[in-house]
């Protein structure tokens, strides 16, 4: 009886977990590869993929789209950066060393399921990360949004907070006529004085993509949107309270 022949006698069902079967050790092959070249390939390839996943996410917050899985899209790419390197450059030669060479079996335990708890680790981090989001994850990615007129007026935003209110100050107010804050489509405050500082309360605040946010637009005197900035709440850092 021929491979062929057999084959054609598996159930369809049988059929498909062969091959899931394959194409799984076909991953772990590829996962354990330890040559040096395939180390680089993986760390390279990882690191790239990390970079496109969090600037890509951030790229479609600056946009106004609110998926939640972005939010998990974005630590994903963000963690994957430095945890797709470390994995296969140190981790994964490790654990490979320890399975050949561990005379405790302790050691032996945590080498055979070293890939798991891993795994295990860095989905943790990418959860934790994606529901409470840190300062160094969020990009601003500000597009001109009318005409050319607004391409000089591009200054950072700082926001802190404390004893549950935000204020944000802009580094230079030329070009400015007003700041209006506003989150969940609804108005926080405005102010129409230089510098343009504003000091909202948190819980004025909506929630979005399960958390709160607010957004800070810089309109010229037509009322026109020149800058817009996005922030959520867990990326804004307490103030120094020795200040």
């Amino acid at each position: 009886m021929t491979a062929s022949d057999t084959d054609a006698t598996v159930s369809p069902l049988e059929y498909v977990r062969r091959v899931l079967r394959q194409a799984w050790r076909d991953i772990l092959s590829v996962y354990y590869a330890n040559t040096p070249i395939w180390r680089l390939f993986k760390s390279v390839g990882l690191l790239f993929f990390g970079f496109f996943c969090w600037t890509a996410s951030n790229l479609l917050f600056s946009y106004g789209v609110e998926w939640t899985v972005l939010e998990y899209v974005r630590a994903y790419g963000f963690v994957l950066i430095l945890w797709g390197p470390l994995t296969h450059a140190v981790i994964v030669p490790l654990v490979i060393r320890l399975r050949r060479t561990a005379d405790r079996s302790i050691v032996r335990t945590i080498a055979r399921n070293g890939s798991k708890i891993n795994l295990s680790v860095f989905l943790a981090i990418v959860l934790i990360l994606g529901t409470a989001p840190i300062s160094p994850m969020v990009l601003d990615f500000q597009p001109t949004l009318e005409g050319d007129s607004s391409a000089d007026v591009n200054p950072d935003l700082s926001c802190t907070r404390a004893a549950g209110e935000i204020t944000c100050e802009l580094s230079e107010s030329e070009g400015i006529d007003s700041v209006v804050v506003t989150s969940g489509g609804n108005e926080v405050t405005r102010t129409q004085d230089p510098p343009y500082d504003v000091t909202f309360r948190e819980a004025d605040l909506e929630e979005a993509v399960g958390q709160k946010e607010f957004i800070v637009e810089l309109r010229d005197e037509d009322g026109e949107t020149l800058r817009r900035y996005r922030r959520p709440v867990s990326s804004v850092s307490e103030a120094d309270s020795s200040n």
